[in-house]
């Protein structure tokens, strides 16, 4: 899933990058209102982690603007006061949770899991998009900014494998196994080599790389990463 971060204190920005990139997720950060305005209109994120005290501007109206443009884009509010005038104005705007700073990283993490558990059951945990890329893995479609993509059916199942195992080397061996299971028909080291080669090729296109090849080991999905 892809993620903002929208907080003009550096180390607290860097900090909840860090850790939420450990997490799996695809995570982008902003520092002013403009710069995530900016993010938000080029891309979609699944969820935004939003300082209500911006340098040029508030939250809110950020906040007002993105549930405008992406009704179901989640809202994790962050704010140094605890006034409850200020919690129901972002409950109110369509915020999904508020945490008031300081807070643990452990707890925010959970509170952070938990939110996008309940999203993705909500819209259906067979689906993958981070924005660039969607996949629907029940319907067997999917879309490259917005446009359509062919995948064959193998292509598909090594992509779900690939997607529900974020930032973890999958070694080939791992892959082949996960693909006899998946369907009972034997897939040889070459189909794997054809099968990823294919998908890098539908895919990573503008520069961006979904598959990373961990010489020696295997396999690794980063979800659209800038080469």
């Amino acid at each position: 899933m892809k993620l903002l971060v929208v907080e003009d204190d550096r180390l607290l920005n860097n900090t909840l990058c860090y850790n939420l990139s450990a997490a799996g997720y695809t995570v982008d950060a902003a520092m002013t209102k403009s710069a995530a305005d900016d993010l938000c209109k080029a891309q979609d994120y699944d969820l935004i982690v939003l300082d209500v005290n911006l340098p040029d501007g508030n939250g809110f109206e950020l906040c007002r603007k993105i549930k405008e443009r992406r009704p179901d884009t989640a809202v994790i509010f962050l704010t140094a006061n605890d006034m409850e005038s200020d919690m129901l104005k972002g409950f109110e705007l369509g915020a999904d949770d508020y945490v008031t700073k300081p807070f643990p990283i452990s707890v925010f993490r959970k509170k952070v899991s938990a939110l996008l558990a309940r999203i993705r059951k909500q819209t259906g945990g067979d689906c993958y998009t981070d924005g660039t890329l969607s996949i629907n893995f029940s319907e067997l479609t999917a879309t490259l900014a917005g446009k359509s993509v062919i995948f064959t059916p193998l292509e598909y199942r090594l992509l779900k494998v690939l997607v529900r195992n974020p930032k973890i080397v999958l070694t080939r061996q791992v892959l082949l196994e996960k693909l006899w299971d998946a369907d009972e028909n034997f897939v040889d080291e070459h189909n794997l080599t054809v099968a990823i080669s294919r998908i890098r090729g539908k895919i990573e296109t503008d520069g961006l790389q979904y598959i990373k090849t961990v010489y020696g080991m295997g396999y690794m999905w980063i979800g659209g990463m800038k080469k």
